[in-house]
């Protein structure tokens, strides 16, 4: 990468897109602090402060210890980008989603799954958020055992992620290469994509009507700038304000005590508001009582305050659900958290209409009716977790 980037100082480039030491290398861009040492008596030298840079790149150095469990994994440089070409903000997320569906030790198979993904997408520029829809049928492919040909054979028939089908719609605008048509008339069935510019497609907004209504639906959040990220982002932006609501602002604890915990007689500070600082100490926690309760005791400025908490890994027993075993049951395509239920027992629906979500770090996938009939049996709920194949909807085939 360095060497790339001293070639193009010398062929005139304007600006260079670097990292802190500390941060550089890997899935992230070369490194700013040896870039400036190489060029420092070279005519086109920055003439960035180093040292500066070193004293910052040691800061991020320890902060980064916080934030190990987000690590991409990779140890070292490696070739294979050249075969799959994730790109590398995406592979530091690729390894936690994959994570998330179970797909840890199958990291290689979702690796190669991407290559061919890319190729049924047409060969995609990876940028966020096209990198996105190659990531998430990658996923899907792997979560399914799914072949490259059995993507194309069974298009019409596989609940594809939402990524993917809003790609095919033409959500993300047109790809230079156009779309792969075949697979595209197949994934959308009667659905009209979109042609030209999406958002020449969108609905208009009162943005000043709508910020008064997210005034009064959000007052925790009531600013302008707040209303934009609700625009944009809806669904993250909502559960947003839940943890806020619940939690309160947690921005100020401590980073260790926020994602590692507090041990007892560990002393930190938060700040609560502007020049006001909480001091809390964790004392002791009970044993847990007979339904799985505990109470941990903190003294919060000197005065003993206790919270009773359930213990989650007391008889925790992983819960099962039965799995579609019939033509006429629908399940999930995937592991994840059911996130929506469209439809309750004594529906009528029609083939094609939407049934349920599953959700799993940051890909979604809405399954639809495979036909059309009546609702018989809902036996999981909203918002628990399912494997795949487990079963969320019965039907009645009733055409």
């Amino acid at each position: 990468q360095s060497a790339t980037y001293m070639a193009a100082v010398e062929a005139g480039v304007d600006v260079l897109d670097c990292a802190l030491a500390a941060m550089s290398g890997l899935t992230s861009q070369p490194n700013l602090n040896a870039l400036v040492a190489a060029l420092t008596h070279h005519e086109r030298s920055p003439g960035l402060d180093l040292p500066s840079l070193n004293e910052f790149s040691n800061y991020w150095e320890a902060i980064r210890d916080s934030y190990y469990s987000f690590e991409s994994g990779l140890m070292a440089g490696t070739a294979e980008v050249y075969e799959h070409e994730i790109p590398g903000g995406q592979y530091s997320n690729l390894q936690p989603q994959a994570r998330a569906l179970g797909l840890e030790n199958d990291f290689d198979r979702v690796k190669k799954n991407y290559i061919a993904a890319n190729r049924i997408l047409g060969g995609l520029i990876k940028v966020t958020p096209s990198s996105k829809v190659v990531g998430d049928l990658a996923l899907f492919m792997t979560s399914n055992s799914l072949t490259e040909a059995d993507v194309y054979e069974r298009a019409d028939t596989l609940a594809f992620p939402s990524s993917v089908k809003g790609f095919l719609r033409g959500d993300l605008g047109q790809p230079p290469k156009g779309f792969p048509i075949q697979f595209q008339k197949s994934v959308l069935k009667e659905e009209v994509p979109i042609s030209g510019r999406p958002n020449d497609h969108l609905t208009p907004c009162d943005l000043e009507e709508e910020f008064l209504v997210h005034q009064e639906r959000f007052p925790l959040k009531p600013r302008f700038v707040d209303y934009l990220s609700s625009k944009l982002y809806p669904k993250v932006f909502e559960e947003f304000v839940a943890h806020l609501s619940q939690f309160g602002d947690v921005s100020s604890i401590p980073t260790p005590a926020f994602f590692f915990g507090m041990t007892p007689g560990q002393e930190v500070r938060v700040e609560i508001s502007q020049g006001k600082k909480l001091i809390v100490e964790f004392e002791y926690v009970t044993e847990p009582d007979g339904d799985g309760m505990r109470m941990a005791y903190f003294r919060l400025n000197g005065e003993t305050r206790g919270v009773q908490v359930f213990d989650e890994t007391l008889g925790v027993t992983r819960r099962t659900h039965r799995k579609v075993t019939s033509a006429n049951e629908v399940g999930a395509p995937l592991q994840g958290k059911l996130s929506s239920l469209y439809v309750k027992v004594g529906d009528h629906v029609q083939k094609g209409d939407p049934l349920f979500v599953i959700e799993a770090m940051k890909m979604e996938t809405s399954v639809d009716a495979p036909f059309c009939g009546s609702v018989l049996e809902l036996p999981i709920t909203s918002g628990t977790l399912v494997e795949t194949n487990d079963l969320i909807v019965a039907l009645l085939s009733q055409c």
